[in-house]
């Protein structure tokens, strides 16, 4: 191995990992750095599947990436023959005159997506499982569906190193100096150099962004999942889709029962601030970990209320206004930051990490990232005001 690299990425989750692709099918000399071996439960990409919206109830603003995303998705699947992407369609649901479900309307409109808006009855004449509300609607995405997260990571590691970048597992970073045209990695394992520098460490990106005099305020937090036991004729994910919905009662996503493994679910709101290092990884440590998908289940899925199969927690990382961070390092034109992902970001990961690829090798990217601002005052609440 050697010590000196045209690219260090620290943190090879589902953003480093694919940014590490990207740069290697480029011919840049690639070191991915993480202090476990990817993929893993101890950061926020474990859970075996995530949901891919294009339809973003976060914003319009989301919808070209999320574009762009799919593309890559169905680029690599294509190219390796892996199992990455199941189409089980998405669905948004909410109250009447939701916010999350009036912007994934329009980012649906906006770029002439393939959506379709439902009455509450449409909803369950549609999917029988569902038990809601008279006055919920809903945004149908038939082309979006499920990702098969740990298997994406894993095929982005074996393409990079095949393309000659090298991954040190196992290897947290102790200390990052940055030089206006160089930086210098320290780990447990040696010292290495590199022109240019990505982070993408997930819930320990404050701490390392604040050593590199970026204080943003960044908070991870606990969130669970869970696998229930559910009748697949109802829920199975040839005849259900995955879902997220804003009602009164939480914010709640969900998957079909993808292969028997029954319905999953999980509370996207309502997580327990907590440090990674310290976080309580086991499910049912708090009531609530069982109680808030339950809930959830007997009042709007009834027949998905089983036996719980498998409870796992994993971790958000929150900006204060909840949107990502992708941009360079405000002072240091060779440092590319990813971070603040706040729960939904693994979809956008193939596609973060080509914009990571491109702002360290042109210093501007393809993708419009103006929203994703690293100056942007939000970041910064101590500052506001002074």
């Amino acid at each position: 191995m050697s010590n000196h690299y045209d690219v260090i990425v620290v943190g090879a989750g589902a953003m480093g990992m694919a940014a590490g692709y990207y740069l290697s099918r480029n011919g840049v000399r690639t070191l991915m750095i993480d202090a476990f071996d990817p993929p893993h439960s101890n950061g926020s990409h474990s859970g075996d599947t995530r949901i891919i919206r294009h339809a973003c109830g976060e914003g319009p603003e989301y919808a070209p990436l999320g574009l762009r995303a799919q593309e890559l998705w169905d680029e690599l699947q294509k190219k390796t023959s892996e199992s990455l992407f199941r189409k089980t369609g998405i669905l948004t649901f909410g109250k009447r005159g939701s916010e999350f479900v009036d912007q994934a309307v329009t980012s649906g409109r906006r770029y002439d997506m393939n959506i379709e808006e439902l009455s509450a009855d449409e909803i369950m004449e549609r999917w029988p499982g569902t038990t809601l509300p008279v006055d919920n609607i809903g945004c149908y995405e038939p082309d979006a569906g499920v990702l098969f997260g740990e298997n994406c990571i894993r095929t982005f590691r074996r393409l990079a190193l095949e393309n000659g970048a090298e991954l040190m597992t196992d290897s947290p970073v102790m200390k990052i100096d940055v030089e206006a045209d160089s930086a210098e990695v320290a780990t447990k394992n040696g010292i290495f150099t590199s022109e240019k520098l990505i982070i993408t460490a997930g819930a320990w990106n404050s701490r390392i962004l604040s050593d590199l005099k970026l204080k943003i305020a960044i908070q991870p937090s606990r969130r669970v999942i869970g696998w229930f036991d559910s009748d697949d004729r109802l829920y199975a994910s040839d005849v259900f889709p995955g879902f997220i919905c804003d009602l009164p009662d939480g914010i709640f996503y969900g998957f079909p029962s993808i292969d028997g493994a029954g319905l999953k679910i999980g509370r996207f709101d309502n997580g327990v601030d907590a440090e990674p290092e310290y976080m309580n990884r086991e499910f049912g440590a708090y009531e609530e970990d069982e109680a808030d998908l339950r809930y959830f289940l007997g009042k709007y899925m009834p027949k998905a209320n089983g036996n719980l199969n498998v409870g796992r927690t994993c971790m958000f990382t929150n900006t204060p206004d909840e949107n990502f961070v992708i941009d360079l390092h405000p002072e240091y034109s060779h440092v590319a930051i990813a971070a603040g992902f706040s729960g939904h970001g693994y979809k956008f990961s193939s596609a973060v990490g080509e914009i990571l690829s491109e702002l360290v090798t042109k210093g501007e990217s393809s993708q419009d990232i103006s929203s994703f601002s690293a100056r942007r005052q939000a970041l910064y609440p101590d500052n506001i005001g002074k």
